[in-house]
């Protein structure tokens, strides 16, 4: 049974009663018999169905921006933003899905072949808790533009984001079951993965949860979407405007209290332009407004839970017992909430293990490197490939970290960040698939080609 807590106060707040095994079974049942209406609509009704969802995000903003902040700690002014980004993902969709899904015309030796992109059934979403609307859009908006239906099981830490997610398309003028959400503890997810009449399954999270997803879904043979943690590499380059990248990187790391996949998690500066690196984000990290979620002035807020925090702590505490230094931060007031200082690791041996995990979290990780060859190596010394961010102006550098890093996703001279319009997923145990762009749209669709005379 989810409970709101505020990670600022500790204090609960609503509850919301979990389904039972026959409620699940009922919302599966509806998703069917949804399905076979909404998969032969036509585009110009799916289209306008995105849009007025959008516009429910507009006039919504406030109270919708509140809940995030309030269930999860997002300080005001970013959970706005987040609204503002997920108006814009049902949009993107809206005025492009179209094209996106013209039959795609190839000629034979003899006759032609015409591939189409039909869709397949309901689809279930395992979201996370850290950007509570927009994880969910970036999969809901390709879904009802291809025809889908979708299925939530989302984090019990944002029960409310969850029933307003579903509550935002009907009063758009969705059909029932055309995106249902499920109150249901994680134990009952495989249960859904099994049931014939889901035909995929998407998540994002953390790396253990994704195996046990993929497991299960394979078992299955059903099509997965993984988008899982990430620790990306933040490299700073001598021809780079290192006051610009400097400034950049506390935004990089400690934006949502550093609970974001793609934050610049360990910052790799060249040995000429470190000490002045360091002097700039040091300052930057210090100087960050921790505060109030809903005061408009504050920059960080408290971690999404006490239990994330005390993680983060017995992370940083092992990370000095490997020999790490911390440099700055790190501490717990004694008042009530989530509540930490970010921290600041350095001088990380050679080969600690704590090298190559994710701190989910407001931790830096900071490694001095001598040349290009070095910054690569420790840009790829982790297990997982998600995102990435480089900051050089010499073009043979840029070239080399695009081909080299393992990531799916490199940003040059700017912080890395998801958008509608580009594919977002990475590789190794970052795992794999794409959201957004045509490949978010893509990825539940079955490419079915005819084959005609000419």
């Amino acid at each position: 049974m989810p409970t709101q807590v505020n990670p600022a106060t500790g204090e609960e707040g609503k509850t919301f009663p979990a389904l039972d095994d026959g409620q699940i079974e009922a919302k599966i049942a509806q998703a069917v018999s949804t399905y076979r209406g909404w998969r032969t609509t036509d585009y110009e009704t799916r289209t306008d169905l995105l849009r007025k969802i959008a516009d429910q995000y507009d006039t919504q903003r406030e109270e919708l921006a509140a809940i995030i902040t309030a269930e999860m700690g997002k300080p005001i002014k970013q959970a706005r933003a987040e609204i503002d980004k997920c108006a814009k993902g049902f949009r993107f969709y809206a005025d492009n899905g179209p094209d996106m899904l013209k039959p795609i015309e190839k000629p034979l030796v003899s006759g032609r072949s015409v591939s189409h992109w039909l869709p397949q059934g309901p689809v279930l979403a395992i979201m996370p808790w850290n950007y509570p609307f927009w994880q969910v859009v970036r999969f809901l908006a390709p879904t009802i533009m291809a025809g889908n239906v979708g299925l939530l099981k989302h984090a019990s830490s944002t029960p409310e984001c969850a029933a307003m997610l579903e509550q935002m398309v009907l009063d758009a003028g969705g059909p029932a079951g055309l995106f249902q959400n499920l109150h249901i503890s994680a134990s009952k997810v495989a249960g859904i993965i099994d049931d014939p009449r889901v035909v995929a399954v998407t998540i994002t999270g953390s790396e253990a949860a994704g195996i046990k997803v993929a497991e299960q879904a394979g078992h299955n043979l059903k099509k997965v979407v993984l988008e899982l943690g990430g620790s990306d590499p933040y490299v700073v380059m001598p021809s780079a405007d290192v006051e610009q990248a400097a400034r950049t990187a506390v935004t990089a790391r400690l934006q949502n209290a550093g609970q974001s996949c793609i934050c610049g998690k360990r910052m790799i500066v060249h040995e000429d332009v470190y000490d002045r690196f360091m002097e700039i984000f040091v300052e930057g990290v210090k100087n960050i407004k921790i505060g109030d979620p809903t005061d408009e002035a504050t920059e960080m807020g408290p971690l999404s839970s006490e239990g994330a925090r005390n993680d983060i702590a017995q992370q940083l505490e092992k990370a000095v017992q490997q020999g790490a230094t911390k440099l700055y931060g790190g501490d717990i007031p004694d008042k009530p909430g989530a509540w930490m200082t970010p921290a600041i690791l350095t001088d990380i041996p050679a080969g600690a293990p704590i090298a190559c995990e994710e701190f989910f979290g407001p931790v830096a990780m900071v490694f001095k490197i001598k040349d290009l060859d070095e910054a690569v190596a420790v840009a790829n010394d982790i297990p997982f490939g998600l995102g990435s961010s480089v900051w050089t102006t010499d073009e043979a550098e840029q070239q080399r970290f695009i081909r080299d890093i393992e990531a799916g996703m490199t940003a040059v001279n700017q912080m890395l960040a998801s958008d509608p319009y580009a594919p977002f997923g990475g590789v190794k145990r970052s795992g794999h698939g794409r959201e957004l762009g045509p490949y978010g749209l893509h990825e539940f669709m079955n490419l079915k080609n005819v084959m005609l005379p000419e």
